[in-house]
């Protein structure tokens, strides 16, 4: 039975025929593929372009012996995991200690024996495949930790920030409710007061000196007319407020047990609410556009809370991304903007795209984005996991994709399709 793959050869390294012969017809009688260097130079050559699953290295040939072409292979990290066996008729402990240190695996002695050949070169052959399948399940289960610790963060980070801010929207509600519904009333006493003024002027259009310097000094016509601007003002701000809190309670919406029908663009609106102040001008740019297109979207079937944490965890990064641009002098558009674009495509998939024109992303590095932990940001400016636990909601919990496009020194965009259900 063969130990090699279909595409898997062992590689013969010497330069006597007559070992040629007798090592090709152990390996052919066993079935397993073989080809042949007659020295080192060129032996590291095929060794480079083709990997073997083993190699049986003679140590004494023409050019660089096999001492000198274990370590060259040795010191490649491409080919250094590749099993090699010396065949040699040097029987002294001194070289076969040094052929151990260089990392041979084995020692196969000349004269050979077919037997003893073929037993070592399968027992090699499955150490190979047992350490391979132990490395693989050692990558399975890391990559299985590290999907759980993004998990339990994710509902951690979730469930924390959704008891904070449905906490604060709640602490909010009360002054906000005293502040609003006060102002009707106080404008009805304003107005009162306003009128009994203009009674008295009627009925005493000359007052006395003290009172006449008393309007003078208050200037009572213009504070008339300003507190009506002073209430229309706490009428605005009252409302902005209250818009405040609302955004905060859709955008930690208690539905993570269950799917709810939801308007995305509410869960949009209200994440950028949340993140105004961060869009606002500061003393190193312009405030950052936000560009909404919006198309006709129905209703989607969805976890509202967590598709709040992607939108959430994107435009963030995307308003990192300009702000790193800038503070790096790599911002070729002085005019930063973000750009949200939606539809629902053909076949009954809900498209979201939101765009910045940031520094961009390295090809080398794009594919590594969604990877849990890994982030292009500076020491202690990101955790790694953003845009991992997005990734995690739109793949695992809605059966969508998330995807990126980017472009060093032109920005990038991620888009968001989730099927509408």
């Amino acid at each position: 039975m063969s130990e090699i793959g279909n595409k898997g050869f062992i590689l013969i390294v010497d330069d006597n025929p007559t070992n040629l012969s007798v090592l090709s017809e152990a390996l052919t009688s066993k079935g397993l593929r073989f080809r042949v260097a007659v020295d080192g130079e060129s032996a590291i050559a095929q060794v480079e372009r083709n990997q073997p699953e083993l190699i049986l290295l003679d140590i004494q040939m023409p050019g660089i012996d096999g001492f000198e072409t274990c370590r060259r292979l040795k010191a490649n990290p491409v080919t250094a995991n590749i099993p090699i066996i010396f065949t040699t008729a040097l029987a002294d402990i001194e070289s076969k200690t040094k052929g151990f240190i260089l990392g041979a695996v084995d020692y196969i002695s000349k004269p050979f024996a077919q037997e003893e050949v073929i037993a070592r070169v399968l027992v090699h052959l499955r150490l190979k495949q047992l350490n391979e399948s132990l490395e693989q399940q050692v990558r399975d289960r890391t990559l299985a930790l590290q999907q759980a610790q993004v998990k339990l963060v994710q509902q951690e980070k979730l469930s924390t920030l959704g008891e904070l801010i449905a906490g604060i929207a709640h602490e909010m509600n009360n002054p906000i409710n005293f502040i609003s519904s006060n102002i009707p009333p106080l404008e009805e006493y304003i107005a009162g007061i306003s009128a009994i003024l203009k009674l008295y002027e009627q009925e005493y259009p000359n007052p006395q000196e003290t009172i006449s310097t008393a309007i003078a000094d208050l200037d009572l016509e213009f504070m008339l007319n300003d507190l009506v601007k002073i209430i229309d003002s706490f009428k605005i701000a009252s409302e902005r407020i209250r818009n405040i809190s609302n955004s905060l309670r859709t955008f930690t919406r208690a539905d993570s047990d269950c799917k709810v029908l939801a308007d995305l663009h509410q869960g949009l609106d209200s994440t950028l609410m949340i993140l105004q102040h961060r869009l606002k001008n500061n003393s190193d740019r312009p405030c950052i556009e936000v560009i909404r297109n919006y198309g006709e979207l129905p209703e989607v079937n969805c976890y509202l809370g967590q598709m709040n944490q992607v939108f959430m965890n994107i435009l963030a990064n995307a308003i990192d991304a300009i702000d790193e641009a800038i503070f790096q002098g790599k911002m070729i558009c002085k005019n930063p903007q973000i750009k949200i674009t939606t539809a629902a495509d053909s076949e009954n998939h809900i498209l979201i795209r939101i765009a910045d024109n940031g520094m961009g992303v390295p090809e080398r590095l794009k594919q590594r984005l969604f990877e849990p932990l890994f982030t292009t940001k500076p020491v202690g400016k990101g955790t790694g996991l953003g845009l991992s636990i997005a990734h995690q909601i739109v793949v695992e919990k809605h059966n969508g994709t998330l995807e990126v496009n980017s472009q060093l020194g032109v920005g990038t965009e991620f888009t968001i399709a989730i099927p509408q259900e």
